[in-house]
């Protein structure tokens, strides 16, 4: 057989696994967002594989890179788990993303152009109907441009902040993020809070665009921290 037609052949085969890897890798990224695999879950390269109906090579690919996302990690006589934060590394996330995200957000407020901006806002009226739908229980923010957090930081022009965001910090924080606003009422003061947040910035003005956003941020942490207590109490003081 002709060496260029071998050649070809295994890069063909190498670029269908990495299309493989690529859509397993997105599907059990939303999996472990929802927490349809659970913070501290044992990872079944046999159970996913069925799952999801992919050979163990492109699946492997696809779990080293949640590993590199920090999604999944790997121990020593254990094997690969979906991460699981102590309460004291979440609030220190909360903390950093309060701090970089309202930079981010008095930058967008300077650089976003009008069309990104009615681009957002278009974003926000489908993630509304999209909380309606849930009746208003959750907030699911699909990951990337359909992410109303992503799109503002990519909106600062730094690239900085757009690497800091949205590399190693991204994911960890959509899963809990999502997590911990499946309530009653914190959907839909979140949409309220992210209009509250583009009206500022399309007015142009910086400081109550980073000023909305920290405290928007802030809201959530006090939300979570206010539910790792409750888990924390006894269950007679709950009810009481």
């Amino acid at each position: 057989m002709n060496t260029d037609v071998k050649k070809s052949e295994v890069l063909e085969i190498d670029q269908e696994s990495r299309t493989l890897a690529d859509r397993v890798c997105k599907q059990i990224v939303t999996a472990i967002v929802k927490g349809d695999l659970l913070p501290g879950q044992k990872i079944s390269e046999p159970e996913l594989a069925r799952t999801y109906g992919i050979s163990r090579g492109p699946l492997r690919e696809a779990i080293r890179r949640l590993e590199g996302w920090r999604l999944v990690e790997r121990k020593p006589h254990i094997g690969a788990r979906v991460v699981k934060l102590s309460a004291e590394e979440l609030i220190e996330i909360y903390r950093v993303r309060e701090a970089l995200e309202g930079m981010a957000c008095r930058l967008a407020a300077e650089h976003m152009t009008q069309e990104e901006i009615d681009s957002l806002k278009s974003l926000l009226d489908n993630h509304e109907l999209s909380i309606e739908q849930r009746e208003g229980r959750s907030y699911f923010q699909k990951e990337g441009d359909l992410d109303f957090h992503y799109r503002v930081v990519q909106g600062s022009k730094n690239a900085k902040l757009q690497e800091m965001l949205g590399a190693d910090l991204y994911h960890l924080v959509r899963m809990y993020r999502y997590q911990f606003s499946v309530s009653s009422s914190r959907p839909k003061r979140a949409l309220k809070e992210h209009r509250q947040i583009i009206d500022a910035i399309e007015a142009r003005d910086a400081e109550l665009a980073e000023m909305l956003m920290r405290r928007h941020i802030s809201a959530a942490r006090q939300n979570i921290e206010e539910k790792l207590n409750a888990k924390e109490q006894p269950q007679g003081e709950q009810n009481g």
